[in-house]
Order: structure tokens, then sequence, then C-alpha cells
């Protein structure tokens, strides 16, 4: 049972406290045996998952409750602390410094995927201003020099490697030496792996961690061993100084949660989690945002997080637009090239309220991707008045001619620029209502600044937006209006919240 399987089922046992007339005890059971049934169905160890249990039972006691408490708050709040516990090591991970060397060294055996998650965790860390590269100490397997080059030269990061010298330990030292003198930051070292555990190697890698003497080794683990993670990273940890650990291939492996809570029990903290082939599915792991985007509450904090990455420029000329009612074609292809900059649309869909991580499959990602592309194609081949007009829509009906040079310029049909045109519009409309509420651009709280039925008209705007299918996912309109709240109030004000489509030029 791959991880979004886990989170449906505990969700869906989490459900049952709502449909339920009367929460008591045998209530209580149901749910928990359901919860523990998909912990043990996603391999977590059944000493952990009986623990869960018993702690969950030890906080709620029906007896002792107090008249007037939410007992099912209370026995959602007691599940998610236990879920969080359950992944949560208890240890802080360590911590690079900008501006001088900080030596990673990676350590696992062989078929981990750990030459790759070098090279995601080096362009993590590039994009993020740091000045990253890699060195392969890797001499053991045959093409493992050729996969590193390969994957640094496709994403740009400087690289030190050799074809003809044989020791593990000389290129280690070289390669860190020559970056450190080029004042590189962020130093990623490959070693060798094995196809088992074995003394020769674990013996390479101390000598190479003698050398290099690295600030954090992290020990690359793959989720599809589940609860033997355990014994395998505490083998690890007792030959080597092993500071933190990434598990690899957790999106498509029915032992996720296993390997999670196995690792968490030898109190190694997961720093980051592989969910796909691509260069951008790495993914910071922190316990309370996971348990939350699992169970399908959102990640606020991260989708923040991620807004500020992208180093916007400054978004008050489009807010200052948007208080008159005011939104462009320029504007919308400005939203378009953020949402982009963003990364996977899967990663970005876990954490808004109401959405799962496997909301978009693969191929339903790939496709939106590509239709975002055509759109911001179609729009290259508009004129700046075009772009800047600001009744985009209005021109290019009274105007056909337009529709057809565009269409031209883009290669794509008429009938395919009236479909951006009519998301145009229906962008616009929502701007144009958002320039009519009070309080909306007020820093803080937005449930507090602005009038409940304004909102609610602009919630039921944003609905007739979408499609039907995916307003249903969420909920409904009651959903939706959660999601929004949710944001409103994570995000600080509009200001911020505007920052997720990016600033007007």
């Amino acid at each position: 049972m791959v991880l979004a399987d886990l989170g449906r089922k505990i969700t869906s046992a989490l459900r049952s406290l709502s449909n339920a007339t009367v929460i008591n005890e045998e209530v209580l059971n149901a749910m928990l045996k359901e919860i523990c049934a998909a912990l043990l169905e996603s391999d977590v160890n059944i000493r952990l998952v009986k623990q869960l249990r018993e702690n969950v039972k030890s906080v709620i006691d029906f007896d002792d409750m107090a008249g007037g408490l939410n007992k099912r708050r209370m026995i959602q709040s007691a599940v998610f602390k236990e879920l969080i516990k359950l992944v949560d090591p208890g240890v802080k991970p360590y911590q690079p410094v900008k501006g001088r060397p900080n030596i990673i060294m990676f350590v696992g055996l062989q078929g981990s995927g750990k030459t790759t998650t070098c090279t995601k965790l080096a362009y993590h860390y590039m994009k993020k201003g740091w000045k990253s590269c890699l060195v392969c100490a890797d001499t053991f397997r045959a093409g493992a020099y050729d996969q590193l080059k390969q994957n640094a030269t496709k994403a740009r990061i400087p690289f030190y490697g050799s074809y003809t010298e044989v020791d593990p330990v000389v290129i280690a030292q070289e390669g860190v030496d020559m970056f450190k003198a080029e004042n590189f930051e962020f130093i990623v070292v490959d070693t060798s792996g094995r196809h088992k555990q074995e003394d020769s190697l674990f013996e390479e890698m101390l000598q190479v961690s003698n050398a290099v003497k690295p600030d954090n080794i992290i020990f690359v683990m793959d989720a599809s061993i589940g609860q033997a993670c355990e014994a395998q990273a505490r083998a690890f940890k007792e030959k080597v100084d092993v500071g933190s650990v990434i598990i690899t291939k957790l999106d498509g492996h029915a032992k996720g949660g296993g390997a999670l809570s196995a690792v968490a029990a030898t109190q190694s903290p997961v720093i980051f989690i592989g969910t796909g082939e691509h260069i951008d599915d790495l993914e910071p792991f922190k316990t309370k945002p996971f348990i939350s985007k699992l169970l399908g509450l959102g990640d606020i904090e991260g989708l923040i997080d991620k807004v500020n990455e992208l180093k916007l420029d400054d978004n008050e000329e489009l807010i200052e637009k948007i208080k008159h009612g005011q939104f462009t074609l320029r504007d919308m292809y400005e939203q378009f090239t953020n949402i982009m900059k963003m990364g996977p649309f899967s990663q970005i869909m876990g954490m808004i309220p109401g959405f799962s991580q496997d909301f978009m499959t693969k191929g339903g990602e790939q496709e939106s991707m590509a239709r975002l592309k055509k759109l911001m194609t179609i729009m290259d081949s508009m004129n700046d008045s075009e772009l800047d007009n600001q009744d985009g829509a209005k021109l290019f009906s009274k105007q056909t001619t337009r529709m057809a040079r565009v269409a031209r310029g883009a290669g794509v049909t008429e009938r395919e620029v009236k479909e951006l045109i009519s998301q145009y519009t229906k962008f616009a409309a929502v701007v144009k209502k958002m320039g009519g509420i009070k309080g909306l651009f007020k820093g803080g709280d937005m449930t507090k600044n602005v009038n409940p039925t304004q909102m609610a008209k602009l919630n039921q705007q944003m609905a007739r937006m979408m499609d039907p299918s995916v307003l249903q996912r969420m909920g409904g309109m009651g959903g939706l209006q959660n999601m929004m709240r949710q944001l409103q109030q994570g995000a600080g004000g509009l200001g911020n919240l505007m920052g997720m489509g990016g600033g007007g030029k």
C-alpha cells in the first residue's frame, strides 16, 4: 500500500467518527482497528502499531471526560499526535551554514538511488542560492562517474571525478580540496555502495570519512524494504557517524510507512524523501507537515515557504491593480510563470488543504504542465497592446482577425486561443470581485478583516471557475470555503497570498 493509500484509509477511519451518532468506547475501538490495520498493511512494525493504539486509548478516557468536551476533536487530535510520534525520531538534523564549506558525504547500499539523490540534494540547495557541487568517489560501480557526470551536467552543477584514479580516498580528498579553494558552500561526496553490508564497504566509508571530515553523513535508503530499514540503519550507524537519512522511492512502494517509522525508531532524522525520478522529486521531510499532508489537511507553512523561495519581484504593483479590479493577460502570464517555478504540481496540491498529494497522477501532472506551457506559447504570440489591455477579452471579441493571427503565430487552432481568452475572462471576473471587497488587502487574518457575505460571494465565483469533479473532490462548496479560510489565515494577508501567483510587470 503506497503512502497515498495509507492516508486515505486513516482519513476514512477518522471520518467514521463524524458518522457516529454517539462517540463511545465501541466507536473508538472500531476506528483504531481500521487505523492499525492500515499501518500494518504499510509494513509498520507491530510493536509500534500496538504502542500507538495503547497511547491513544490512554489519552481518551470516556469515564473521566468532562461534559461539553468535543470527543471527536480530542480523538482526532490524539491520533494525529501519535502518527507524528511514529515518524519523529526526536533528534534535530544537521543544518548547513551558508558562507562556509559544508561537506556532505553520502553512504548506502547499491541500488538505493544514492547517486541520483546526491544530484537532487545539490540541485535543491543550488536553487536556494547556495554554491553547490558534486564529488564522485564511487570507484566500485562501473558507470558511477558517468551517471553522476550526466546528472550534474544536466542540472548545471559543477562536479569532480576521475576515470584513471582507482583510490576513492584520493578522489574524495582532491575534489573536496579543489571546491573548498573555490569557496563552494555545499560539497556533496558520493561514495561506493555494495549489494549487501560488507566489511570492505564499511572500511572504505571510514577511510573516505577520515580524509574529508564531513559535516554530515547522509545514509540513503530504499523505501521498498519497509521495516527492514531499521536493521540496515542501525548497522550503518554502528560503523560510521550517520547524521541523517534520505528515504528514496516513496512514491510507488507499499512499505513506505514501515520504512519511515523504522528509521525513526533508530533516532536517525529523515531530512528528505524521494518521490520520483525527476530532479525536483525530492521533498524536505518535516514530521507534522508530512502527517498533515498524508491526511489531506495540507501544509500551509510549506506552501508559503515554496512561494518565498521564488524570490518574486515586488507584488505591490499587482496588488494595486487588483484593488481596482484590474487584471491583464500579461498579469496572467506572470501568474503562470511563477506557478511553473514552484515545482511539481503534485507537491503543491498536497500542500493545499482538501487535496492529497496523489490528487494529480503523474500523467495528469505532465498533461497539466503541457497545457500551461501551451497557454503561455499562445500569449507569447500576442503583442504588447493585447497583453496590456485592461479588457483583453473584449479586444479579441471585437477584432476576430487578432485571434487568427495569434493562432498562426503560436501554431495552434483559433479554438485554443478562444479557450485561453475564456480562462482569462474567468480570472479577470474573480479579480474584479476581489477589488470590491474591503479589508482584503490588510495584513493579518483576512477572516477578521473581510465581510463574510462578500467573502462567500468570492468563493462562489471561484467555485464557478473550477472543474466540477475537482470541487467535488474537495468536499463541495464547504470544502472550498474551508480551504480558503486556512489559506487566508496561513498567508497573513493578501500581500503574501498573491505572491503565490507573482507580480505583474
